[in-house]
């Protein structure tokens, strides 16, 4: 019932999450945050299991953390997303699996903005663009139709809205809120909130 969405610019990446926390039938919170900072660069968008998504999200953190304190370098969106990667299938393969879908959104200043789709059976991939959860079903095809390699800021936004009022307007579950945020070269940056129209 969540949903992740994921669009990469030729200097940026561009991320939307849902915000509504959820258990069988009941909304408990409408503005919870499901994206986690791994590094200045660097951005996990993780769904799944309630205790999975942070616990696995925090250790994947702290330890891409350890590795800039040993080293004194951040590791790339490409080799972070390996990291994740390798310990989400060594933890399939055990007696506590993790149940997580994630979006790792990041910059490096060699490689640019890199956006990976990965899903809880630990299959991985770069993507100019993804969804996670069941509003990929409604968003995906808009991606595909309106989506260039060179999409500016404006035009990733107003596809964003274009996605969201298509899962406001097609989706049985509300979802009236999608957080917002960009990665680039300066970082990650908080953008406005979407809010789907009502129709």
């Amino acid at each position: 019932m969540e949903c992740l969405i994921g669009l990469q610019g030729k200097d940026f990446v561009m991320v939307a999450s849902d915000t509504t926390s959820a258990r069988s039938i009941v909304s408990m919170k409408q503005d919870y945050d499901k994206m986690f900072k791994l590094s200045n660069n660097l951005l996990m968008l993780v769904t799944g299991e309630a205790g999975d998504t942070v616990q696995f999200a925090e250790f994947i953190a702290k330890n891409v953390q350890l590795y800039k304190m040993r080293y004194g370098y951040d590791l790339s969106p490409h080799a972070a997303a390996n990291f994740t990667r390798k310990n989400l299938a060594d933890y399939l393969r055990s007696s506590t699996p993790y149940a997580v879908n994630l979006l790792i959104a990041g910059y490096d200043k060699t490689e640019g903005p890199a956006l990976y789709y990965m899903d809880y059976l630990a299959s991985l991939n770069k993507v100019p663009f993804a969804a996670h959860g069941y509003g990929s079903f409604f968003t995906l095809s808009i991606m595909d139709r309106h989506y260039t390699e060179n999409i500016t800021r404006e035009e990733a936004a107003e596809l964003l809205k274009k996605c969201i009022n298509e899962i406001k307007k097609r989706f049985i579950v509300n979802m009236p809120t999608f957080k917002v945020r960009i990665v680039d070269k300066d970082g990650t940056h908080d953008q406005p909130d979407i809010v789907a129209e009502s129709t």
